[in-house]
């Protein structure tokens, strides 16, 4: 199974597995987070939170898969961008606490997921980004808008262009991420946070996050746009280059 489910006191773990590919986000664990958030709507009131994670000690989502971006045109590559950001945007509209426990790598859609978690807990071995620039893209599930949110104008752009990572304690003292544990003790840390909030009210906790959401919700039409540029580059040369660059593991060529 490409994403686990197991529920320990009222605590309810996703956990992305499949530590061979560093656990990139294919097709089946988009529908699978699909089929598991809508379960987590309309049961929410018997749980007190959910953690997301990855399996192993190198990746908690090293991105997208990328050997399935061979075939994309612009309107398929638009419907992918748009299927995994309305994902996402369930997931942190969630009325219960929802913590990232990053584990290793958080890259490209790795990282958009953790961002769409209200509070992230990461390892001292995670490293955050968003280097779809390197294959001629663009991030494609809201990661031009939420990095913004969290890290401001400045650094977001700079990050964006030229796809550098953050390591844990830079995302730490740029307030990426909430917690800094070390390796391996992300979960225990996510379900002490979480046991903590389920002592208060849960109307309160859940009228809390729906205010907080409101203040933070994407202005203008820069989501959209996100999902329709990122369709229009899938189709272009550079992507082209770029994903076969990636999967022959050498450097693109985007300029002769």
């Amino acid at each position: 199974m490409d994403v686990l489910k197991t529920l320990e006191n009222g605590i309810l773990q996703l956990t992305i597995n499949r530590e061979n590919a560093l656990n990139a986000l294919n097709q089946n664990v988009m529908s699978l987070l699909d089929q598991y958030v809508t379960e987590i709507e309309s049961q929410y009131k018997s749980l007190k939170g959910l953690i997301i994670t990855g399996s192993g000690q190198k990746a908690f989502v090293a991105g997208a898969d990328i050997t399935e971006f061979l075939n994309l045109d612009a309107n398929s590559g638009t419907l992918l961008s748009q299927f995994g950001r309305k994902i996402f945007d369930r997931i942190e509209c969630l009325p219960i606490p929802v913590i990232a426990a990053v584990n290793g790598f958080a890259l490209g859609g790795g990282c958009e997921l953790a961002m769409s978690c209200h509070i992230r807990i990461a390892s001292s071995a995670a490293k955050f980004g968003q280097p779809e620039v390197n294959l001629g893209l663009i991030p494609g599930y809201s990661g031009t808008q939420r990095l913004v949110r969290y890290l401001g104008r400045a650094k977001a752009t700079e990050l964006i262009l030229t796809g550098d990572m953050l390591t844990a304690t830079e995302a730490l003292n740029l307030g990426l991420i909430n917690h800094l544990t070390e390796p391996g003790e992300e979960i225990s840390k996510a379900i002490e946070i979480i046991e903590k909030i389920s002592k208060k009210g849960p109307l309160a906790v859940a009228s809390s996050l729906k205010c907080i959401h409101e203040y933070y919700a994407f202005e203008g039409q820069g989501a959209e746009l996100e999902s329709e540029l990122f369709g229009q580059l899938m189709e272009g040369a550079e992507a082209k280059e770029g994903i076969n660059a990636f999967l022959e593991k050498r450097k693109p060529v985007f300029r002769q």
